[in-house]
């Protein structure tokens, strides 16, 4: 019930992975259109605890004349963004080989660490 204790530890950082081009965008524009969504938003508007997103899309997503603004507002409210060349490989739509294992050493290094080191994950 909402007046009562929590049984669940504090949460020390919010990880979105894979993230869709459509929850990007979401979190971008504050969109809180389900509890996940709302309660990763609400961390980035708090800034009290650290938030990364790795954005898992294709090259036609990134051409959309948005997604750069997506990103930069992203960055720019403190969210780490786990995105590049150097990070995942994009390809075209159905293009991308299967099988590729997702980034795991680029967040489970970060949040491996103490919730103070944690915290520098930005």
């Amino acid at each position: 019930m909402p007046h009562e204790k929590s049984p669940h530890s504090p949460v020390s950082c919010y990880v979105v992975a894979p993230a869709s081009a459509n929850t990007v965008a979401k979190l971008a524009l504050g969109l809180m259109d389900n509890q996940a969504l709302t309660t990763v938003c609400e961390a980035i508007g708090g800034q009290a605890v650290p938030v990364v997103v790795f954005p898992h899309v294709n090259l036609a997503h990134t051409r959309q004349p948005v997604w750069a603004g997506h990103l930069d507002a992203l960055r720019t409210a403190g969210v780490r963004v786990v995105y590049g060349e150097d990070v995942w490989r994009l390809f075209e739509p159905r293009e991308a080989p299967p099988g590729r294992p997702l980034p795991g050493p680029r967040f489970s290094t970060p949040l491996s660490r103490s919730p103070a080191a944690v915290a520098g994950c930005r």
